[in-house]
């Protein structure tokens, strides 16, 4: 047996090891899919446990995940292709290419009597603010003055992919800091004022054609739902509970570039794979390799990315990666500044869904892995460190 032969299923046997106690733990995780890719391909690819807690349905490796915010760096991708093509200039007003976002205020707190207290922004929103998430968006579940719009002046939720729910004030101007939120919801109406076309087909043909993606949609047909996975939402006692009615709009009214996609995690390693191997997929080339390498380096300044304080606790419990050290933002993904306690090395790339899924990029090393579940809320203890878990097995088999 070759040392690589050695390495592989050292890692693999761990790998099966960690799947099966997520499954397996006193607060399990319905069932996971995890896979692991070099730059020529898969290295790993695993699924334990069940689509849905008591179905009959095993998890498979070509199961259909809502992958929430993952969906983020595939718009950011086709943005950068704008770019690279000048036809997006990320310096520029957004408004020039999404009018709609010039007419956005921002929130200046609340009067007395609970009304929201507007004012003219300082500055313009670019598509670069809206790639590094300091435009000034957030989410309601993130942030207690968009719960407040939304309970108590019906801000419909960014989950209902209309145009509606993207017409929020800003919670500071453009510019001034980090926070998380529906900044590429609007990067994707920017894809789509300057190509006329809707995201889902922009991504058809630029990205997932190019990437040999076939399993990935804002929209739901037959045969992607009969393989979809159940939503799960994790009860105080940590028993899991199948919401069988959740499923994101269909068809959406708004392609939403910030987390509506539906796909696989093997589709998704070939998006990995792309920004592993400098913009090339196994059909054609998606991105310039200069323009890689522009992109994933840190777009924020002295900025930093911060916790996520889980304000609605059924979508978000308290949230950070590598407490402690220091992350920026790319134009696409979150950065660690310093090495990872996984073995993550300084300058890799990552990031998350909603449903606790996770994935990274290092391409200094040439690897990245996705792992995938379906809960709410996202930071669940269980499937986050599993993907901890997952994550440190691979680097410790290749230090061995």
């Amino acid at each position: 047996m070759t040392q690589t032969t050695q390495t592989t299923k050292a890692f693999a046997d761990a790998a099966d090891a960690i799947l099966d106690r997520a499954v397996r733990a006193e607060a399990p995780v319905a069932g996971v899919v995890a896979i692991a890719t070099d730059r020529e391909g898969n290295v790993y690819e695993g699924a334990a446990g069940a689509r849905r807690l008591g179905g009959d349905d095993a998890m498979t490796t070509d199961t259909v995940f809502a992958l929430f915010s993952t969906t983020k760096a595939v718009t950011a991708t086709a943005v950068l292709q704008l770019v690279e093509e000048g036809r997006v200039d990320l310096d520029a007003p957004a408004r020039t290419y999404t009018p709609g976002i010039g007419d956005l205020k921002v929130l200046d707190g609340f009067d007395a009597d609970g009304s929201p207290r507007l004012r003219d922004p300082k500055r313009e929103i670019t598509t670069r603010h809206l790639l590094t998430h300091t435009a000034g968006f957030g989410y309601d579940f993130f942030n207690e003055h968009y719960n407040r719009l939304a309970t108590e002046h019906g801000q419909p939720s960014i989950i209902t992919a209309t145009q509606a729910c993207l017409r929020t004030p800003l919670l500071f101007d453009p510019g001034e800091r980090w926070e998380y939120g529906s900044n590429i919801d609007w990067a994707g109406q920017v894809v789509e004022g300057v190509t006329g076309e809707r995201l889902g087909d922009v991504f058809a043909a630029r990205i997932f054609e190019p990437l040999g993606i076939r399993d990935t949609s804002f929209e739901l047909d037959d045969r992607l739902r009969a393989r979809r996975a159940t939503m799960h939402e994790r009860g105080d006692d940590g028993a899991l509970r199948p919401m069988d009615d959740f499923e994101l709009p269909q068809p959406p009214e708004a392609h939403m570039g910030g987390h509506g996609l539906y796909g696989t995690v093997g589709d998704y390693m070939r998006f990995i794979r792309m920004w592993l191997n400098d913009g090339r997929g196994e059909n054609g080339v998606v991105l310039r390799p200069e323009t890689v390498e522009m992109a994933v380096q840190n777009h924020l300044g002295d900025l930093k990315v911060t916790m996520l304080p889980g304000v609605i606790p059924s979508l978000s419990n308290d949230a950070e990666f590598f407490p402690g050290l220091s992350k920026s933002w790319s134009l696409p993904f979150m950065v660690n500044d310093e090495p990872a306690p996984t073995g993550r090395p300084a300058g890799a790339l990552g990031w998350a869904g909603l449903a606790n899924l996770f994935y990274w990029v290092d391409r200094a090393n040439g690897y990245g892995g996705f792992w995938a579940t379906q809960i709410l809320p996202f930071g669940d203890a269980t499937s986050f460190g599993g993907h901890l878990e997952f994550e440190t097995a691979l680097y410790a088999s290749l230090a061995r």
